[in-house]
């Protein structure tokens, strides 16, 4: 295993015996960018300089015995939908000026930065993060590390690609329909979308109750880590929780053997590629067989996608009437025909896809007195080309079409995590996601371990 390869968890274990250094990690994920991004593309702003110096920082805490953290200078990076101080935040839009002060850290950034990390740069995102795949006018296709024919997914896709390239073992992306939890399928990683206002946001998205924000790593101990640190209130998020009442790091161990699971492998209602049904069905088998209680059922809803498309439409058209004359004539044509659509809906039709979703949530609820978790796949297909919204080909109309499987628990503000199941003949990873109830993150987590341990990814 190379220095690259290493999890976060890992790596501190080596600067705490002296074996690496932050410097030395740092440069190691420096020359990986160097090495793959161009043609994966997954970052649109790489600072080395500012990373060497704060691995420096790192350095001598670790070196003097006082690391001010569990991830202490360990390589990561960030989204570019997140306020960072000295740094631009475009959004992947074309439409937002670059040449403006940058000097307020979103509520992550500055828990990142207090916890020691070393954050490489920014990574790409469609324009306002709209899409399930990453690509924008402003920089371009982001690929998948495994084959780069292949899209990453999205919107997280250049968090997710990072990841997965060795390019920093540790990111933070954004998720209103999936955008953490696809990427994360597609490229082989682990990515959780927490319970809402888990992970405070500032400023506040206008995707409202379905936005969230998620730590995306090589591990669940990685993601556990993640998660102490990003998960700690902030007073600019009116929506956000009260601090956990314990350490996500040693929950995530926790005994779930006897515990009882729903498995969902179509929730009802959706059509799922034969070998990502087997690979997922497989993944399962091995959790029964650790002790998980599984039962197949569905929760009993139909496919809540014309609400869903309602929120998310209404949410785009509020924030893209905000740039400014000639917004309309510049953005993504995908994106244009969302505003359009957005447009046409009264205060009346979002209030009724609000109650839908209300009402989702309390079917969910209700399921969740039955079952601990839900397990489905976490998308019907593996990754395909890239550079498309939809699989070409597939007739399909838009992105909700191919991943039915994530956007209702954005609606039902639930935890979910996707975890690697395999991999396909072609060698594409599969995805398998766990949802928990609201506010079990903990849970959501230490199944995702279990899994983990039956079945590590390096058999993958």
């Amino acid at each position: 295993m190379t220095d690259r390869e290493l999890t976060a968890s890992e790596l501190v274990a080596a600067y705490a015996t002296g074996e690496l250094s932050p410097v030395e990690a740092t440069q190691n994920a420096l020359s990986a960018i160097e090495e793959r991004d161009g043609e994966i593309n997954a970052y649109c702003l790489v600072d080395a300089d500012r990373a060497l110096e704060q691995a420096k920082a790192a350095e001598i805490r670790w070196r003097d015995g006082n690391p001010i953290g569990w991830l202490d200078g360990v390589p990561a990076s960030i989204k570019d939908m997140f306020l960072t101080q000295g740094w631009p935040t475009l959004r992947g839009s074309t439409s937002i000026p670059k040449d403006q002060p940058w000097d307020v850290d979103s509520p992550v950034m500055a828990r990142m930065r207090e916890a020691g990390l070393v954050v490489l740069g920014k990574t790409t995102t469609p324009e306002i993060a709209w899409k399930g795949v990453t690509d924008s006018a402003l920089t371009g296709i982001t690929r998948n590390p495994v084959d780069p024919s292949k899209t990453a997914g999205g919107s997280s896709g250049g968090s997710a690609a990072a990841v997965a390239a060795g390019m920093g073992g540790l990111s933070v992306g954004t998720d209103g329909g999936g955008s953490v939890r696809i990427p994360a399928s597609f490229c082989g990683i682990v990515g959780m979308k927490p319970t809402h206002g888990r992970i405070p946001l500032y400023p506040a998205s206008p995707f409202g109750p379905l936005s969230h924000a998620g730590p995306m790593a090589r591990s669940v101990d990685d993601t556990a880590l993640l998660l102490d640190v990003i998960a700690t209130p902030d007073p600019r998020d009116p929506a956000g929780l009260a601090p956990p009442t314990g350490t996500y790091r040693e929950a995530v161990r926790r005994d779930v053997r006897g515990l009882i699971a729903a498995f969902s492998p179509t929730l009802g209602y959706v059509d799922v590629d034969p070998e990502v049904a087997a690979i997922v069905a497989a993944s399962v088998k091995a959790l029964s067989d650790a002790g998980l209680q599984i039962e197949e059922t569905d929760p009993g809803f139909e496919d809540p996608k014309s609400a869903f498309d309602v929120l998310w439409s209404t949410g785009a058209a509020k924030m893209l009437d905000s740039f400014g004359p000639g917004t309309h004539e510049r953005v993504d044509p995908g994106l244009r025909k969302v505003w359009d659509f957005g447009k046409q809906f009264s205060a009346s039709d979002y209030l009724g896809a609000t109650a839908e979703r209300a009402a989702l949530g309390i079917l969910m609820g209700e399921f969740h007195t039955r079952y601990d978790v839900l397990i489905t796949p976490t998308t019907p297909i593996p990754a395909f080309e890239a550079g498309h919204e939809v699989p070409p080909g597939s007739g399909l109309g838009g992105w909700p079409e191919w991943t039915p499987f994530t956007y209702p628990f954005n609606m039902t503000q639930q935890p979910a995590i996707s975890v690697p199941a395999g991999r396909t003949a072609a060698g594409l990873p599969v995805g398998l996601q766990i949802v928990g109830p609201r506010h079990s993150d903990d849970l959501v987590l230490a199944v995702a371990k279990l899994l983990e341990e039956v079945q590590p990814w390096s058999r993958h």
